[in-house]
């Protein structure tokens, strides 16, 4: 008789099907070789650039607020597959968003690389659910979490910024 595994209720097994695999492999794919929203955004109201050391992976994430929302987000960089899709997903994923919820959609992000399967229902997330297998991979978290770093640097420094007044 098989044992089942034991598992922690709410993490994401990282025995996934192979039908998610070749999905998540296929967006992956897709926005790495043509990646939405990638080039300069000379408008733009919000700037930072990260690295990741251990790869090489760069990100430079530009965002144009306006009125209170997020009307236009590209990037800049060069890095892996996943870094570079991650950051195209983003780009595509916070349009329209008020910081604030890209933000929210950015914690929920993170919570799903870092295995909490309660996010593989949330549809704030959309397409950024096929990234959930990333969680397979520990090393890979932080190269499909550095455009999402770059927003979250930009949240804390508009943070900053209001609130000193």
């Amino acid at each position: 008789m098989i044992e089942p595994r034991s598992r922690t209720p709410g993490t994401i097994d990282r025995e996934i099907p192979s039908s998610l695999n070749q999905l998540y492999q296929e967006v992956i794919l897709d926005h790495y070789r043509k990646p939405r929203n990638k080039g300069h955004l000379d408008e733009a109201t919000h700037v930072i650039t990260m690295n990741n050391p251990l790869c090489g992976d760069v990100i430079e994430l530009m965002l144009r607020v306006e009125g209170g929302s997020i009307a236009e987000a590209r990037f800049l960089g060069r890095g892996c597959s996943i870094s570079q899709a991650s950051a195209s997903m983003l780009t595509g994923r916070v349009l329209g968003k008020s910081l604030e919820q890209a933000l929210e959609i950015s914690g929920k992000f993170t919570h799903l690389l870092h295995g909490d399967g309660a996010m593989l229902s949330d549809d704030d997330l959309g397409d950024l659910r096929t990234l959930a297998g990333v969680s397979k991979f520990p090393v890979r978290i932080k190269c499909a979490l550095l455009a999402w770093n770059c927003l979250e640097e930009l949240g804390d420094a508009t943070d900053e910024d209001s609130g000193s007044g």
